[in-house]
């Protein structure tokens, strides 16, 4: 019984007032984010042929972003870098709708393929923006008491906005994105607004009303020279790697599945209306008890071996079932448990790597593994003709060694100011 009443004392401690905010806020950037995210994966379906070419790109674009970004928090608080960032990207999306409705590129093929990169940035920045606010806001056991709380506020809101996407699935093929740009455009404007009443609420954080300081090239300097931040940065590379192996792989098999691009949005978005209402027990539940219980290095660990069975399965039962529950096993895991273990480390760090060095390992660090997760399956098809259902067993030692990583990742026992 006291086991119990300690159990259920610690998840009072999970929802507060301020972490309800927190969630709210997370809420309303992945409905932004969820609702792009099925037409971005349409895109990566109807580019499957140059889509580690995309990946590259985006990982270009991310090497040249992180450095703008990173001036910009020398200079600025966190009110400002929040403010600054997501009112450039909601710019963008009125940009697309420009060159969609206004200038009828609706049939471009390179039209297609820079939205399918911007998405990428998006979907990184935006999110990764959001944790930069949290973990200078939450620190130490504030933080494993509330992650898996403001966690969850985001899965609601990916439920939410796969269910807009599904609902506008039909207008697809005759409008294109504008109607999923203009909602989304709505849901990020109330998201930059939650999250400057959170820090006007928390304004009282040490060194909340600051700048980082330093210069533009820090995050890209700390992985250099700092072991915790390489190790660190080395897992974000290749367990992106590995996701990205997965997921091109899947491609392969839903594109064979079926040819039509309006039943494809309707699987990508059951998939992640699953995950949400799978991953939300996890997150409400049972996040904050796991990452007490298992610690962070075995967290971090198990997402290899996760891996190694799921490279098992696809060459074991390629088929479209088995795409919809490896990827929902992967996105509980990643979003209900791993993702919260990652940024309790992070709120460890120093502040210019709370700032900087996170933004970097979500951005650029991730794109490069996406884009070396491409360019391996690519490597071994097309230039070694190796049998598609095969290229996932050769990946099996990098799980095992992403499995090694995590055991010797663990946040430092001494908050970093």
């Amino acid at each position: 019984m006291s086991f119990i009443k300690i159990f259920f004392e610690k998840i009072l401690l999970s929802f507060t007032k301020n972490s309800a905010i927190a969630g709210f806020f997370f809420f309303l950037v992945l409905c932004s984010w969820y609702i792009l995210r099925p037409v971005r994966n349409e895109m990566a379906v109807q580019n499957s042929e140059i889509l580690p070419y995309l990946l590259g790109v985006g990982a270009l674009v991310m090497l040249l972003l992180n450095p703008i970004y990173s001036w910009l928090a020398s200079r600025k608080n966190l009110r400002s870098v929040l403010t600054g960032c997501y009112l450039f990207f909601i710019a963008n999306l009125l940009i697309f709708i420009i060159l969609w409705e206004v200038f009828d590129f609706s049939d471009a093929i390179w039209l297609s393929r820079i939205f399918y990169v911007w998405c990428n940035v998006y979907s990184f920045f935006v999110v990764s923006i959001f944790w930069v606010v949290i973990i200078n806001l939450f620190r130490g056991d504030a933080a494993t008491n509330v992650f898996g709380v403001i966690a969850a506020g985001g899965s609601i809101g990916a439920f939410l906005g796969s269910e807009i996407s599904k609902q506008l699935a039909v207008t697809f093929n005759e409008s294109g994105i504008i109607f999923f740009t203009m909602v989304a455009i709505f849901f990020l404007i109330s998201a930059l607004i939650t999250g400057l009443i959170l820090l006007n609420r928390l304004s009282f954080v040490e060194g909340i009303n600051d700048a980082a300081g330093g210069n533009s090239f820090d995050g890209f300097k700390n992985l250099i020279s700092s072991s915790q931040i390489r190790s660190i940065g080395l897992y974000m590379y290749l367990w992106t790697a590995m996701m990205t192996i997965h997921w091109i792989t899947s491609i392969q098999i839903i594109n064979s599945w079926s040819s039509d691009g309006g039943d494809r949005i309707i699987f990508f978005s059951n998939i992640e209306q699953t995950v949400t209402l799978l991953t939300l027990i996890t997150q409400f539940f049972l996040t904050a008890a796991i990452i007490r219980l298992a610690t962070p290095r075995i967290i971090l660990m198990f997402y290899g071996l996760i891996f190694i069975g799921a490279f098992v399965g696809y060459f074991l039962n390629p088929t479209i079932g088995y795409v919809f529950v490896i990827t929902i096993i992967l996105r509980i895991f990643e979003y209900g448990i791993n993702k919260p273990t990652r940024e309790l480390v992070f709120s460890y760090l120093k502040k210019m790597d709370r700032y900087k060095s996170s933004v970097m390992f979500d951005t650029f660090l991730v794109r490069m593994g996406d884009f070396s997760g491409s360019g391996f399956i690519s490597l071994f098809s097309k230039t070694f003709g190796i049998t598609f259902s095969y290229i996932p067993l050769i990946a099996i030692p990098f799980a095992g060694f992403l499995a090694f990583l995590g055991l010797k990742i663990t946040p430092k026992k001494e908050i970093s100011t």
